[in-house]
């Protein structure tokens, strides 16, 4: 069974940033695109950013890019997101996800990942 666990998140000033962890385990993690997603109160889930398989292919929402950076370690079945110039808005439960349909490239629609991680809270103070 794949399993997703994210860690990192907290309470940080605006301005101020975050590292983001997911590792994954029961699967095999080179096959998976990864994708980070969030979710304010009240609010649909939105995306944030992904990478392919091999780490050449990123993309970034538009509301993060600049600010955000997605990497992986394949050799740890790790996926980061570090997270700069952080602001209130960015308020949010953080999941990471694992697409296993995507070769070279990536997706930002959530229903086409086949695996979620419980969340980690991030919450930016004004």
């Amino acid at each position: 069974q794949v399993q997703l666990v994210e860690s990192g998140g907290g309470l940080v000033q605006a301005g101020g940033s975050l590292r983001l962890a997911c590792v994954v385990s029961g699967g095999t993690f080179s096959t998976y695109a990864m994708g980070w997603f969030r979710q304010a109160p009240g609010k649909e889930r939105e995306f944030v950013a992904a990478i392919s398989r091999s780490g050449v292919y990123i993309y970034y929402a538009n509301s993060v890019k600049g600010r955000f950076t997605i990497s992986r370690d394949n050799t740890k079945n790790t996926v980061q997101l570090q997270m700069g110039s952080l602001k209130p808005e960015d308020t949010a439960v953080y999941y990471c996800a694992a697409d296993r349909r995507h070769f070279s490239s990536v997706s930002t629609r959530d229903s086409e990942y086949d695996y979620w991680g419980q969340g980690t809270q991030v919450t930016v103070s004004s």
